[in-house]
């Protein structure tokens, strides 16, 4: 498989500040440029979402880009805020999915998905996406940047030094805040299905 070819961040963070500031084809321009990252996460995303699942990368990238399309007057600054932006709205995707399902099938089986095996709780194959969401909204109220660094590490895929620039912390408070947050998450997962 050919290794995706990576766009430098100055032509994305250009095209993210042009569009900010009004040049709706400064979007048009930017997907080609993204799209094969973001069939990336989203692939990745998918991978550990039960076999049965019926959203594919495409659709869900797809979807993405309609919620992206509908932020409107967004500070973008950076490739890494992108992608950590497209990264949360493919889990509100993903958790408005399970919502769903869960709803139409009154209580059943929400969508499942893998989040690190130190978050599994004991006993149960994979958290399901509805208690991990509540579990990261709730972290965020503790603790906002701890919650960032789970969206950005795990959601969007960025890397340690990629997250410790985005926020404007160092690669070792990025480094504690996940080994927390991994920890706190588990623990509330583990609640969920105690």
């Amino acid at each position: 498989m050919a290794r995706l070819k990576r766009v430098p961040d100055t032509q994305v963070t250009a095209l993210l500040i042009a569009w900010r500031d009004g040049d709706r084809s400064a979007l048009d321009r930017l997907v080609p440029m993204v799209d094969g990252e973001l069939r990336r996460i989203a692939k990745k995303r998918l991978s550990h979402e039960r076999a049965d699942h019926t959203l594919q990368p495409t659709a869900l990238v797809n979807e993405a880009y309609l919620r992206l399309m509908g932020l409107t007057h967004f500070d973008w600054r950076n490739r890494a805020q992108f992608f950590a932006i497209a990264a949360r709205l493919m889990r509100r995707v993903l958790v408005d999915a399970a919502r769903e399902r869960r709803a139409a099938k009154r209580g059943g089986d929400a969508v499942r998905v893998t989040f690190d095996e130190a978050l599994v709780p004991a006993g149960a194959a994979h958290p399901d996406v509805i208690a991990l969401d509540d579990a990261l909204q709730a972290l965020a109220v503790e603790d906002p940047r701890k919650s960032q660094v789970v969206e950005l590490r795990f959601f969007a895929g960025l890397s340690v030094e990629e997250t410790a620039g985005t926020l404007g912390v160092s690669t070792d408070t990025v480094n504690r805040d996940w080994k927390f947050a991994k920890s706190w998450l588990r623990v509330q997962l583990e609640r969920k299905h105690g």
